[in-house]
């Protein structure tokens, strides 16, 4: 399907009365180091603290009766499980989750918190698509893909939305990349709501695939996978990269020493707890001067589900 803006207007009414209108803050510190006015959308404070809640549960109210019956299963390092399971606990279904091994040990506790059942797997692509593809041929539930999904990416769309709604006059907007449905939510609600104004996207050094898949136009794998920023380990699909190249003007990357250096920013000036990935987005705004100086720039903090204690 192509996503509309009534696509867009749709969902968030479907899903509001289960997610947070969440804040928009302002850190003067940053903004000089910055040179520019940063405007940062808090998913933090979302439910299940990320933005992926939006897209599940627009996912997840879209479905046909029978289809919510059966319950629901996806596979995810840890947000979008949790999305899912909390989607699947509101409507009074069962979920089954796949996740890595490595998943953080809160995102875990998380999910098994709002009754899913957790099947382990391998961290890596091939061995979560197994893993679900089994737990679907032995459970029936119905697979809602943490990105490869239209009606994912429009429940994503809705946070740059509320962002756009909330700020004046944005010149700019930024969010982190890893299967790109929020990237690509983002960049369809910029194109309807504030057209002619760039989007951008920040993305791990050490889970680089969307910067090369923009390039080359067809999904590509990341050279090597190594990040704190373990939300953005996924490579795009065929249908996020779509979305991407045609809605956002430049990938940005950024190292672990800048993630890590934007994480602590963003604690010590603005005492707000975000996971890695949220702090790739700042990351990429603080390296690129020439780009975000002198510009009203919306930043969307993306989760702050992250292992305090290790």
């Amino acid at each position: 399907m192509s996503i509309t803006l009534s696509d867009i207007i749709s969902a968030h009414e479907r899903i509001r009365p289960y997610i947070h209108r969440t804040p928009v803050l302002r850190c003067s510190s940053i903004d000089r180091m910055a040179q520019g006015e940063l405007f940062f959308k808090c998913e933090n404070f979302q439910k299940i603290g990320a933005f992926k809640i939006r897209g599940g549960m627009n996912a997840a109210l879209s479905l046909a009766p029978d289809e919510l019956a059966k319950g629901l299963a996806t596979h995810s390092s840890g947000n979008h499980a949790q999305a899912i399971a909390l989607a699947a606990q509101q409507l009074g279904v069962r979920a089954w989750i796949v996740m890595p091994e490595t998943s953080p040990t809160v995102k875990v506790n998380a999910v098994r918190g709002y009754g899913a059942e957790v099947i382990f797997c391998a961290p890596n692509q091939q061995a979560r698509e197994t893993a679900i593809q089994q737990v679907i041929a032995e459970t029936g539930a119905t697979f809602i893909h943490p990105f490869d999904n239209a009606r994912v990416i429009t429940g994503q769309a809705t946070c740059a939305k509320e962002l756009i709604e909330d700020v004046a006059g944005l010149e700019a907007i930024i969010a982190p990349v890893g299967g790109g449905g929020l990237l690509s939510g983002t960049g369809l609600s910029a194109h309807y709501l504030l057209p002619g104004v760039p989007v951008y996207a920040g993305e791990p050094e050490g889970a680089a695939d969307a910067v090369l898949s923009i390039k080359s136009g067809k999904v590509e794998k990341a050279p090597y996978v190594k990040t704190i920023a373990d939300g953005l380990m996924t490579t795009l699909s065929d249908q996020t990269l779509g979305y991407i190249s045609k809605h956002v003007r430049e990938i940005y990357t950024v190292s672990e020493d800048e993630i890590k250096s934007a994480l602590r920013l963003l604690l010590e000036r603005m005492k707000i707890v975000v996971e890695p990935s949220s702090a790739v987005a700042l990351a990429a705004v603080l390296k690129h001067p020439e780009i975000f100086a002198g510009k009203k720039t919306g930043i969307i903090l993306s989760g702050g589900n992250v292992d305090l204690l290790g």
